[in-house]
């Protein structure tokens, strides 16, 4: 069973390396968190606040980011294989290392000499 977590409240939890598949994030707030290395593979994390927040080396294959706030969050290393990022916002988010391929959408912002060419995130 996945874990219902619509609206929550979870800003500067630590959640590192935790398993969260197919969780339900729904508009919640995780600001400041800290998700290094968690799994959260098939996740809906649409319309939520992310900002600073620590995802590196996350898994988020397949996840739903729709609308998302990623302001200044640590991606890298973190897999975004099949991601929805439309209208998310990525300003300040740090990408090095990403692994993506297979993005839907195109968000509202991305860091300076980020793009989405192909459906990857790519620099340059």
């Amino acid at each position: 069973m996945s874990a219902f977590l619509r609206y929550a409240n979870l800003n500067k939890a630590i959640l590192n390396k935790a398993n969260l598949s197919g969780a339900n994030l729904y508009s919640a707030s995780l600001s400041g968190a800290s998700l290094s290395g968690a799994n959260l593979i098939g996740a809906d994390l649409s319309d939520a606040d992310f900002s600073g927040v620590d995802f590196s080396g996350a898994d988020l294959t397949n996840d739903n980011l729709l609308g998302s706030n990623l302001t200044n969050a640590n991606l890298s290393g973190a897999i975004l294989i099949g991601a929805i990022l439309q209208g998310s916002n990525l300003i300040g988010a740090d990408l090095t290392g990403v692994v993506s391929s297979g993005i839907w959408g195109t968000t509202s912002a991305l860091p300076p000499g980020w793009a989405i060419i192909d459906r990857q995130l790519v620099q340059g």
